[in-house]
């Protein structure tokens, strides 16, 4: 069971470059933690992996913009191998709240932007650090 997530909230949606990260996780005791993190404590070789997820979110046009996202780690995402077998692989899996100019808000997943679905390993990598407790 994975019960960790990270959530990251844009305080003004469109802008990118300013978000609050939030993992949460179980440490090895057992215990809850909640680590929370700004754009600029966000370690410059996971840039590239943060730098994903904004891209998916781009995605979606200029009506909607995020204002917060949840990134769970999964093994949901299938890869046909050569020999026609299927591979489970793992992939960060987003859920997004937008708000659009007329006050609207909704929850988008990868149903409707398959493209939240990110199964680079550096995303997996990024979720790893940042819900793995290093006491």
């Amino acid at each position: 069971m994975n019960n960790s997530e990270i959530q990251i909230r844009f305080p003004q949606p469109g802008n990118w470059q300013e978000f609050t990260l939030t993992a949460v996780y179980q440490d090895e005791e057992g215990y809850n933690r909640i680590d929370r993190y700004t754009q600029d404590e966000i370690p410059a070789d996971h840039a590239p992996a943060m730098q994903a997820v904004v891209a998916s979110l781009v995605g979606m046009g200029e009506d909607w913009q995020a204002v917060q996202v949840w990134a769970r780690l999964g093994k949901d995402v299938l890869t046909l191998a050569e020999d026609g077998a299927y591979t489970m692989i793992d992939a960060v899996s987003l859920t997004v709240e937008a708000v659009n100019p007329q006050g609207g808000r909704r929850v988008f997943t990868s149903r409707d932007y398959p493209e939240f679905v990110i199964t680079d390993p550096a995303a997996v990598e990024f979720f790893r650090f940042f819900t793995t407790s290093n006491l």
